[in-house]
């Protein structure tokens, strides 16, 4: 990224935290939710893959799946662990053009401090009529969470600051692929309702997630107790169950696209349509 670039996310801090939640122990039930729809949607693709690209996934374990599934491809793994396969994160990837014919990534993108100019980088590492298959984390994700959070927050401070990172909507992926120069665009979203106990056991799973709050706009000084214990008791009061359980909100977005080929499908021109709109609609 350029030096004047905004930063969204606090990247050495991310690096700390997933290490950490790596070494604890990490919470992965979303990480294998993701990785076995990318290989469902991937089984429906009747091609096999030489050069594939697991870009940004936290956990190796897409990659390893992957390489089962194609025996014969090279599976390059980059993200910020030490056993990748390449260092790094999405923000600048460090691939040349036309490199794999199919590039995945799991729960990485929506960490992306600039999430078109990330798309459009994968897009140049594909090979024309490679394949982009990803999943990010949804705009309807936690909302739960940050509501009671401002809310508790508002009450006790009288204002709201940033805790929670700003997830992509779905309505916008597709332009966004289109922008990056990718064919035949396809986005979907699958939501998940995760139960808890209490509050607190949501936030020792986005612990070990690594996903707690690494905005680089974030509040600088200790957050007081007396917020989480409010925010406890408003989340509990909007979003339990009969059984008292608390419902939590993880939304999940799949996006594909291809590189361009000339072999694909491409729109009709316009004005090159042999029956008119007004001769279809209009009645007997």
């Amino acid at each position: 990224m350029a030096a004047n670039d905004v930063l969204i996310f606090d990247r050495a801090l991310q690096r700390r935290r997933r290490a950490r939640a790596l070494a604890a122990g990490p919470a992965d039930f979303l990480l294998a939710q993701a990785t076995d729809e990318i290989l469902d949607r991937l089984g429906a693709v009747r091609r096999q893959f030489t050069a594939i690209a697991d870009l940004g996934t936290p956990l190796p374990f897409l990659a390893e799946r992957l390489a089962e599934a194609y025996p014969g491809a090279r599976v390059t793994h980059l993200a910020p662990l030490a056993r990748a396969d390449v260092f790094g994160d999405t923000d600048l990837l460090p691939f040349g053009r036309d490199a794999f014919d199919l590039a995945v990534s799991a729960l990485a993108l929506q960490d992306a401090n600039d999430l078109p100019g990330t798309l459009a980088q994968i897009r140049r590492t594909l090979k024309p009529d490679g394949l982009f298959l990803g999943c990010l984390i949804g705009g309807s994700t936690l909302r739960e969470l940050r509501a009671a959070l401002a809310e508790a927050e508002t009450e006790i401070s009288g204002g709201v600051s940033p805790r929670v990172a700003p997830f992509a909507d779905l309505r916008d992926m597709g332009g966004l692929l289109q922008r990056a120069g990718f064919a035949l665009p396809v986005t979907d979203v699958e939501t998940l309702t995760v139960r808890y106990p209490h509050l607190f056991a949501l936030l020792a799973d986005l612990r070990a997630m690594g996903a707690t709050n690494t905005l680089v706009e974030r509040l600088r000084k200790p957050t007081r107790r007396a917020l989480f214990l409010r925010a406890a008791v408003i989340y509990a009061r909007d979003n339990s169950d009969s059984d008292g359980r608390l419902r939590a909100t993880f939304e999940l977005i799949f996006l594909s696209g291809w590189a361009p080929h000339e072999s694909q499908q491409k729109p009709l021109k316009p004005g090159s349509a042999q029956v008119s709109l007004a001769d279809v609609l209009r009645k007997p």
